[in-house]
């Protein structure tokens, strides 16, 4: 992280990890929010109860600033037995290139697309989804229940079982914003402001532009629409970006937004790679067809360095390049030797991030080679779909040196290795139960994902941190139909105060690597699916606030109500600075700054939302080594005619801290218990 970014990323960032989100309610819970009148949007969609017609005072939920649109014959859309469209709905159904009018139903109530004169990007003025992003993501928010879904069916069979978002009986529309080039701030901008006229009371936003592009936490078009909508009271999900899990990869960082980050479910694809000794490997990955362990399925190994392209006079080609199968540039020679790679499966390393995965895929398919076993870690769970249909298998690093022994090894026969790629769902213990990796989803009928002799797949399987923002945003929406009033803030206090920081084994969560995960890697923690619906305290802020973030930031109230529809008169405080920024009344704390022994102050304030008035909520701090925590009061005694308490948090450092350090304060009064992560940094 770099900046402010590091500083403050803990406080900032939310990486929240789901289950399936099937699981999300059970069908009480489920039914609850539909008479409720919660409605979905893909940025949006606003939904409405199935059972009947919806009054003006009912939530509605917009889940999604669709990047591609939406594909509206889709099973997930169909409107059976859904009720009037509510009369609060001021959207619109826009006309373009296939796309009209009567392609809108009672559950997609709106599509809108916008225009950029300085973008060329006429086949793209349309709601309609030609590349699946948007069709993908609004079904996962609120896509109506469609039984024996999978990808291919019966042919290939890969994760089938009922297809249904988070918040299925909500209503949707969509905002196509993105193009194939990009997605101009101007749409974006203009997206938000329609979706915030259209009347919704929540945003799920599955996009944001690269962790190094953005400058500062206020500054892109999303965080600008983003602040707009908050100040109205509408509560904004993001995605987390899918640059990660590394140090300052964060986008969508602005504490007025909830950001989500992706994390792994329970099920893996796997694909076998199989030696000439028979040693068999678990990789992962699904395949465009299903090869069978016959000697017409043994293919020549390689590994990429012994692959490595002479060069010419000028350049020289470096071993490290040639292990990772690096592509290159036009004006360089090839990395690798197309007459090498012909007709081989050829081993490539992933060590180096310069360099997406599936560019050195296809630089090994556009040279003739069959396939690639990938060598990585990190990313290795995302592979399954990241890779989508080609002749992949990622395995693990310790495997990989095993495979790399074997080829160096005196046994090495060139056609002694076969690759089979037969992938079934295989139940392991994960890193951590999440819905952001392999998450299938209704896909649009485009030949760009079908397989070679098949018609296109009406489902199929994504990863990212755009998955997983609508699965939040559906947990946001049952906040909301339950607690009406609640504030965007409160909101996300709730699901943040809620988080488990263990998985589904009762196990600490890891990381890719399998180490211990901390705050940085996911925010708050795991969402629990009905915590957030029974909680006893919140953390809340509100626009001044936000402002005044802005203020310790170093920015002036001329610059602020650049961003900010409404200042009432704000003025920045005349003690701002930095450090001030710690005492934002966040549902998690960050203190950094700190040299040699010294003592911090920092201030929350918490309301009692229980059901029991009358209680005391006491708390418990898990400490870092090193470093003492005193919590002032330790006890809060909350009534009825009391029902917001505030207390310090005083941490003390025994010398400068080497590293960023973790821990939390805990409060509970026996039935709820709310946790308050820290981090603390030099």
């Amino acid at each position: 992280m770099k900046g402010h970014s590091l500083s403050f990323s803990f406080f900032f960032s939310l990486y929240l990890s789901l289950f399936y989100f099937s699981l999300l309610r059970d069908a009480k819970a489920n039914d609850e929010a539909q008479n409720n009148g919660v409605y979905v949007v893909q940025m949006g969609a606003a939904a409405a109860s199935r059972n009947g017609t919806l009054r003006d005072d009912h939530t509605q939920l917009l889940n999604s600033l669709s990047l591609g649109g939406i594909w509206p014959e889709s099973p997930s859309f169909a409107d059976e037995g859904m009720g009037p469209i509510p009369s609060r709905w001021k959207g619109t159904c826009m006309e373009a290139q296939y796309f009209s009018s009567s392609h809108c139903n009672r559950k997609l109530i709106g599509a809108r697309y916008y225009f950029d004169p300085d973008w060329d990007v006429a086949s793209a003025l349309s709601p309609r989804d030609m590349e699946g992003h948007g069709t993908h993501v609004a079904s996962t928010a609120a896509g109506i229940p469609v039984p024996g879904a999978s990808y291919y069916g019966p042919a290939l069979g890969l994760a089938t079982g009922t297809a249904k978002g988070g918040s299925p009986g909500s209503r949707i529309a969509v905002y196509h914003v993105c193009y194939p080039n990009g997605c101009p701030a101007s749409a974006i901008l203009a997206a938000f402001d329609d979706a915030i006229a259209d009347g919704f009371d929540i945003l799920s936003v599955s996009l944001g532009a690269e962790a190094s592009l953005e400058d500062g936490s206020w500054s892109t078009a999303t965080a600008i629409g983003s602040l707009h909508a908050v100040e109205k009271g509408i509560t904004v999900v993001c995605a987390a970006g899918n640059s990660g899990p590394w140090r300052g990869t964060l986008a969508n960082i602005s504490p007025w937004i909830l950001t989500v980050g992706a994390t792994t479910i329970v099920c893996d694809f796997v694909s076998h790679v199989v030696l000439g000794d028979y040693s068999l490997f678990n990789g992962l990955a699904w395949r465009h067809t299903f090869w069978k362990p016959t000697k017409e399925s043994q293919y020549p190994l390689i590994y990429g360095l012994d692959a490595k392209g002479s060069g010419d006079l000028f350049y020289k080609i470096e071993d490290f390049d040639a292990r990772n199968c690096n592509p290159g540039t036009d004006r360089f020679p090839p990395t690798l030797d197309e007459n090498k790679l012909r007709g081989r499966i050829t081993v490539c390393e992933h060590s180096d991030y310069r360099y997406k995965i599936e560019q050195k895929l296809e630089i090994v398919i556009s040279q003739g080679g069959i396939g690639v076993i990938l060598v990585v870690d990190h990313t290795r769970r995302v592979a399954s779909s990241a890779y989508r249909t080609s002749p992949i298998s990622a395995i693990t690093e310790s495997d990989g040196t095993e495979v790399l022994s074997y080829i160096r090894s005196s046994s090495f026969k060139l056609n002694s290795l076969f690759y089979l790629a037969f992938l079934y769902w295989f139940f392991s213990q994960p890193d951590i139960a999440a819905a952001g990796v392999d998450i299938l989803a209704v896909w649009p009928n485009t030949t760009s994902e079908a397989l070679e002799k098949r018609d296109p797949p009406l489902f199929y399987l994504l990863s990212g941190t755009s998955m997983s923002c609508p699965h939040i945003a559906g947990i946001a929406a049952a906040v909301k139909s339950q607690y009406r009033t609640w504030s965007p803030s409160a909101i996300k206090s709730a699901i943040m105060t809620m988080a488990s920081q263990t998985n589904n084994m009762k196990a600490p969560i890891t990381t890719g690597s399998g180490s211990v995960a901390t705050p940085y890697d996911y925010g708050a923690g795991e969402l629990t699916t009905t915590g957030p619906l029974q909680l006893g305290l919140i953390y809340e802020t509100n626009t001044v606030d936000y402002l005044q973030f802005l203020c310790n930031l170093g920015y002036d109230a001329s610059q602020i109500k650049l961003v900010s529809l409404d200042l009432y008169g704000f003025t920045c405080s005349k003690d701002q600075s930095a450090d001030c920024i710690s005492d934002m009344n966040y549902p998690s704390i960050a203190v950094s700054n700190f040299k040699g022994r010294e003592s911090r102050r920092v201030v929350r304030t918490a309301t009692n939302v229980g059901v029991c008035d009358e209680t005391v909520y006491t708390a418990t701090v898990e400490a870092p080594t090193g470093w003492e925590v005193k919590v002032i009061p330790e006890k809060l005694q909350f009534t009825k005619e009391i029902k917001k308490l505030s207390y310090e948090v005083i941490f003390t450092s025994e010398t400068t801290p080497e590293a960023d350090v973790f821990g939390s304060v805990t409060r509970t009064n026996g039935k709820y218990r709310v946790q308050t992560p820290f981090v603390l940094s030099s």
